[in-house]
Order: structure tokens, then sequence, then C-alpha cells
């Protein structure tokens, strides 16, 4: 499977307990922090809640 790269740049402050939750459940506690992931179906449902956060590369 291919990996991802996660990393938070925008502030998770004034967002909602569930984004924040899925934020902690990738990985990530702190701002510009980066993450690698596994590429699969309950990571990317995850990462399309909090995307507008995150930057995100494909790498192999």
């Amino acid at each position: 499977m291919s990996k991802l790269r996660i990393t938070q740049v925008v502030s998770k402050n004034g967002e909602t307990k569930r984004q924040i939750a899925n934020l902690r459940c990738l990985g990530i506690r702190k701002m510009h922090q980066t993450v690698e992931i596994e590429k699969n179906p309950v990571s990317m449902g995850q990462l399309a809640k909090v995307a507008h956060l995150c930057k995100v590369e494909e790498i192999d």
C-alpha cells in the first residue's frame, strides 16, 4: 500500500470536537507536525474531514 505524509498547517482553534478528534486519531498533536500513515479507506475518511487544516503528500 502507498503512504500519505500529512502536515498540519492551520490551527485547530475554533474547530469542532469531531475535527479535533480526527486530527488526534491521525496522530497529529501540534502545528507543523508531520506524520506518515497508510492509505486506506478509514484514514482517507478522517482526512476528508480535516483536509482544510492539513497539507497532504502521497509517497510510495
